[in-house]
């Protein structure tokens, strides 16, 4: 068991950061403690889209380059910083798709330097990616090219979950990215709604749906840790809140004065 801020300064500058999709649990709770802590230079891997707390981490400085399918605050549009950011040639976007991650991690997961793709033959988002290699099958004897994507390996991996133990069991339920991330990352941070005495895994009910201790590093308890995004079967997203983020962080000075209005108020 943790704290956010102890959590926090287990995040180096210069880390590969792996942070999920925003209906899979973003843990929320720690984006300002993250902030606080000002490791810089973060390589962020959205597993396997972004959203506010990237654009939070870019908007506080701390980004060197994200790798992500998409970027974006859903129905409240654009994500303000990152996009500010791109403009500005201030971070390093490494395009991806959502097989292509989940791919890499997946190599890492197994201990392969690569796993080999099809879909991304012809594309644009190839031509943009130096780091993937085409090769030609070779257990075919005709021309039949196919994309190698290098394994994702994070530093560490960072998000939320209705439910954890005492003994740093968590469960994730549905929501296997997450596991695919832990798997992948030498470190593992993970924020929860609650933590109980029972072993999540003695119990059949929960027990499918828990990601082990072995692949968690520290919990900390963070009620409501998910918002403005939702926790599901917890709680749904504030949308007025996600509106309100996209209209006041268009600029640098209203990104600003947003943190501090929003910390108070927390």
């Amino acid at each position: 068991m943790s704290d956010l801020r102890k959590m926090a300064r287990l995040v180096e500058s210069g880390m590969r950061v792996a942070l999920p999709v925003d209906y899979a649990g973003v843990s929320m709770a720690m984006t300002r403690p993250l902030i606080e802590r000002g490791a810089g230079n973060l390589d962020l891997v959205c597993v396997p889209t972004g959203g506010l707390q990237v654009d939070m981490l870019v908007g506080a400085g701390l980004v060197r380059s994200v790798e992500t399918s998409a970027m974006s605050l859903g129905e409240a549009g654009g994500a303000p910083r990152f996009n500010q950011a791109i403009k500005d040639g201030a971070i390093v976007i490494r395009d991806a798709t959502c097989p292509a991650i989940h791919a890499g991690l997946l190599a890492a997961q197994k201990g392969s330097p690569f796993v080999p793709m099809r879909g991304l033959i012809g594309t644009d988002v190839l031509k943009n990616r130096s780091d993937w290699k085409v090769i030609d099958n070779p257990f075919e004897e005709t021309a039949d090219p196919i994309v190698l994507i290098p394994a994702i390996k994070p530093d560490v991996a960072i998000f939320h979950v209705p439910l954890a133990d005492r003994h740093g069991n968590v469960w994730i339920g549905r929501r296997r990215e997450l596991a695919a991330m832990a798997y992948a990352s030498a470190m593992t941070l993970v924020t929860a709604e609650r933590i109980v005495d029972d072993s999540l895994l003695a119990d059949e009910t929960t027990a499918a749906g828990t990601l082990p201790a072995l692949y968690v590093t520290q919990v900390a308890e963070a009620k409501h840790g998910a918002r403005p995004y939702g926790l599901w079967g917890e709680y749904p997203a504030d949308t007025q809140e996600l509106l309100r983020y996209a209209r006041e962080a268009r600029t640098a000075e209203g990104f600003s004065a947003y943190m501090q209005t929003s910390a108070e108020a927390a």
